[in-house]
């Protein structure tokens, strides 16, 4: 077994980011959360990144914790495996409308060429709304069964 096993996990991990995320687990009751039922909600948005699936397949991966009411605190997560052109188009409609608010021209061009292309650009997405945003999401479920994540109102935060 290759020793330096744990050294890849490091370099791949956002370990600061999963000790702060155990952190908040403990202060929140463990992870017994409540399950959040569809509706509309207050959120903000934790976190933003192009992973994997359990599967293995390329998925944007969204975290987005509600600001306000009884789910106060709890996180809604959106994971869209990015694989199809139909998948894309709905992340790229998602990330889209995250930054709906942001100046033309500090806009990232959410297009897909390459995976490495659109992590890039999805990290950038990150970087622009991190801190800057607040949203009003439509959390519901399609015909098919499938949760659904619509962005209705941007709440631009002033400094």
């Amino acid at each position: 077994m290759d020793g330096n096993i744990w050294d890849k996990f490091d370099r791949e991990i956002d370990t600061e980011g999963l000790a702060k995320d155990v952190e908040e687990a403990a202060a929140n009751g463990g992870g017994n959360f409540k399950e959040v039922p569809h509706d509309t909600y207050e959120v903000e948005i934790n976190k933003l990144e192009l992973t994997t699936s359990k599967k293995g397949d390329p998925m944007l991966s969204c975290w987005m914790k509600i600001l306000d009411g009884e789910y106060k605190g709890s996180l809604i997560f959106m994971n869209q495996v990015v694989t199809q052109g139909f998948q894309i188009h709905i992340a790229n409609e998602f990330l889209r409308s995250l930054i709906s608010e942001v100046d033309d021209a500090e806009k990232p061009d959410v297009t897909f060429k390459t995976y490495n292309q659109y992590n890039g650009m999805v990290m950038d997405v990150m970087e622009l709304i991190d801190g800057n945003f607040e949203y009003l999401l439509d959390y519901g479920e399609n015909s098919k069964g499938f949760n659904t994540f619509e962005i209705k109102e941007v709440y631009v935060l002033e400094d």
